[in-house]
């Protein structure tokens, strides 16, 4: 019986001793993300991702090449922002991720969406620009949608976006009404991500009250929100671009605008429209741009106006193609946008193939403009800096807003390392992104979208969906 009692006692001992030794291993070393909660990831205190396989710093003063790469390096996050990029860094006793297999760079930056929009995927999918909207969005002008409505919708997109490595979405709503608006909102604003508020102007002065309340209320208050003005530039909408362009003004904000998406929109007098409302200047934020003249790229360059391609959503209404060696030429701000529901999806990654595989296809050129590594930058830095935000995000400099994602690099669709750059264009599907923070807060977490049940997101979606087909020619 002694013996016995000897025996147990030796391995209570020896457990004991292993669980005191892996405790002070973690303090020495950090503490592990296995053991944590999601809480834990919350932008306070400190994080390092340890030993990353690549950084994409997008700071070539912190790496080699136009993308500052480095190779086995670390990134310390310090509450809400980037501490360190590095080889080799103290972190104290930082909270950490393991990066080895893994690629980090910064969040990426959609700069055109309408989250709404999840609630008409595949809507009219063999209808042009023209038909598309009057089959799938005009009607809705007139039509009871609800608060209920854009939350359900906006949800689930804003938890899509969220797994493919996006950190900052331009959200342009229809705000179809009020509460449909606040709806919208209310989602972006328990979602955690960087966003921009795309409110869509009239020249009624009660919506135009609403939207100074929003931005005095709901996105000041707010250190991850910011609001824009939108419309729809023509000669026949000219009264509400010119109030929309006067309220941007006076609440220091940007306009955003859809300008030359289709051809239908060459006889609109976009562009005549903006220069009578004296908006083009710098800014000025205009989606897809695709039928223009030299004419249209020499005066939009020289008011540095930004553009948002978005290559997936032309290819669909068969829109056309946007002239991005052209811009390029004229140093013209470009980043990539999704464009809701005529996406169909939130893949960053398929946005960046196709936009270097419809230059290359309609031109027989692989090596015209842009490259992987322009893409890359199209995604992160170019959208930051066309939003005016670069100084905020869009690199991995220190200083910056801690926002970043985290590749698989072991995966089987992505595996072996042949050229890392590339594979991210061409390789890379959402669910080979591990990890996403937003201001230092983990979005994602080791494959999970964290503080979401996913399953009532996708209910409570359909449930709307639903509702909001009732409401559509069919």
């Amino acid at each position: 019986m002694m013996k016995q009692r000897g025996s147990i006692l030796s391995v209570f001992t020896l457990t004991l001793a292993a669980v005191l030794g892996a405790a002070l291993l973690t303090n020495l070393g950090g503490e592990t993300t296995e053991a944590g909660s999601d809480a834990e990831f919350s932008g306070a205190g400190r994080v390092v991702i340890r030993d990353a396989s690549m950084v994409l710093t997008m700071d070539p003063g912190l790496g080699e090449g136009p993308l500052g790469a480095l190779a086995d390096a670390d990134v310390v996050l310090e509450g809400t922002k980037i501490k360190q990029v590095g080889k080799d860094l103290d972190a104290g006793t930082a909270k950490v991720v393991d990066g080895r297999g893994k690629i980090v760079l910064p969040g990426f930056v959609d700069l055109h969406n309408h989250l709404w929009q999840s609630l008409i995927r595949g809507c009219a999918a063999d209808k042009e620009l023209i038909g598309w909207l009057g089959k799938c969005v005009i009607p809705l002008y007139r039509a009871p949608v609800t608060d209920a409505d854009a939350y359900a919708g906006t949800k689930l997109a804003a938890a899509d976006v969220v797994s493919t490595g996006i950190t900052t979405v331009t959200d342009w709503s229809h705000a179809f009404n009020t509460d449909f608006a606040k709806g919208g909102l209310r989602a972006l604003g328990e979602s955690k991500l960087r966003f921009l508020y795309s409110y869509n102007g009239t020249t009624d002065p009660a919506l135009q009250n609403e939207i100074r309340r929003v931005k005095r209320e709901v996105i000041d208050p707010n250190p991850l929100a910011r609001l824009q003005i939108g419309t729809h530039p023509s000669t026949g909408n000219f009264p509400s671009v010119e109030a929309s362009e006067k309220l941007a003004r006076e609440l220091g904000v940007s306009l955003n605008v859809h300008l030359l998406e289709s051809k239908a929109d060459l006889t609109a007098g976009q562009m005549d429209a903006l220069r009578r409302a004296n908006a083009l200047h710098p800014g000025l934020v205009a989606n897809h741009v695709i039928q223009t003249t030299d004419a249209d790229l020499d005066e939009l360059a020289a008011a540095e106006v930004s553009v948002a391609h978005n290559p997936l959503s032309n290819m669909r209404l068969a829109s056309g193609v946007i002239r991005l060696p052209e811009m390029k030429k004229r140093n013209m701000k470009v980043g990539l946008g999704l464009d809701g529901g005529t996406n169909d999806t939130s893949d960053m990654f398929n946005v960046m193939r196709a936009a270097v595989g419809l230059q290359r296809a309609t031109t027989t050129d692989p090596a015209v403009y842009p490259t992987t590594a322009d893409v890359l930058r199209m995604a992160t830095l170019g959208g930051a800096e066309a939003l005016g935000m670069d100084k905020e995000i869009g690199s991995l400099t220190p200083g910056k807003r801690a926002d970043l994602q985290l590749v698989d690099a072991q995966a089987v669709n992505f595996a072996p390392k042949v050229d890392w750059v590339n594979q991210l264009v061409f390789n890379t599907q959402p669910a080979n992104v591990s990890w996403v923070f937003v201001d230092g807060r983990a979005l994602k977490r080791e494959g999970r979208v964290v503080g979401i049940d996913t399953a009532k997101v996708v209910a409570d979606a359909q449930l709307a969906a639903d509702r909001v087909k009732k409401l559509l020619p069919q």
